[in-house]
């Protein structure tokens, strides 16, 4: 629940942030006859990225045992592609986002109501779809069907109040420094959704290897202690992984870790400049 939560409000603090920069220039440039539009928009998006949820459960309840484990593993696969690709486009545009949509919004308003509320649909649907591949992957590994929902849940719940602090201005967080810790964190996540989707690939019989374990630390970590299954939860750990789905885990999580805190790690502290030695004296 606790990777769930953390994807929740990761993702829903992007669309909260994208909606009140729309609002907030509506309201600013006293064009609150539109905000209709805007929120027409984001329903809509909303309501299409909660069927795709839908439609990705119900259709995975169709298949066959090896057919789910292989439509898993895809979803597995897709998702680390899209929390990769978001982690490393917010990175980049956390500073200058408000700007380019203010400026795509100003642009939409020259067109007409039906155009505000398009940009505004296409603002969140993207979101709203990797928000809902990132949750039916992530979810696969729980244990208990309701832990999804509610991580999910509180996650967004989360960032709408977090959201509606920032443009109330009674919080004010260094969003560029937020992204990136989270980021890191989502880094570790997705490695642990890659991971699962190879044990996904072993369980259909289309990789091989799939009892052939790496190590073994079930005494050190019993599957049922609330500290395996924290982990667990978070970066999908499992005290008997198979070999491959170790590789997996590091061949992802370690490069791309490192590749995204480069910029941080480039930053060298400043250092004090040594004193500027006196003149000597000379005397008269």
């Amino acid at each position: 629940m606790t990777a769930i939560y953390l994807i929740g409000l990761r993702e829903g603090l992007e669309i909260t942030l994208v909606v009140s920069i729309l609002v907030a220039f509506l309201v600013k440039s006293d064009r609150r006859h539109l905000l209709k539009w805007v929120w027409s928009g984001v329903a809509l998006a909303a309501l299409i990225s909660i069927g795709f949820t839908t439609l990705l459960e119900i259709g995975a309840a169709e298949l066959s045992f090896e057919q789910q484990e292989l439509f898993e593993a895809i979803a597995s696969f897709v998702a680390v592609i899209f929390v990769t690709w978001m982690i490393f486009w917010m990175r980049r545009m956390a500073r200058r986002m408000a700007a380019e949509l203010r400026g795509k919004l100003e642009e939409a308003i020259q067109v007409g109501s039906f155009a505000v509320a398009g940009m505004a649909f296409l603002a969140v649907i993207r979101e709203g779809l990797e928000t809902s591949i990132l949750f039916y992957a992530a979810a696969q590994g729980a244990k208990d069907t309701a832990e999804p929902l509610v991580g999910i849940s509180l996650g967004l719940l989360t960032a709408v109040v977090l959201g509606w602090l920032l443009y109330a201005s009674a919080v004010r967080i260094n969003l560029t420094k937020f992204f990136m810790w989270t980021g890191a964190l989502l880094v570790l996540v997705a490695a642990g959704i890659f991971k699962y989707g190879v044990h996904d690939l072993q369980e259909a019989g289309i990789v091989p290897g799939l009892n052939t374990y790496a190590y073994d630390l079930s005494t050190a970590f019993p599957p049922d202690s609330w500290y395996a299954e924290l982990l667990r939860g978070m970066f999908n750990f499992t005290p008997q992984p198979s070999v491959l789905e170790t590789v997996a885990w590091a061949g992802y999580g370690i490069p791309v870790l490192v590749l995204f805190l480069l910029p941080l790690l480039r930053r060298q502290p400043k250092t004090d400049a040594p004193p500027a030695a006196e003149p000597a004296s000379t005397n008269a």
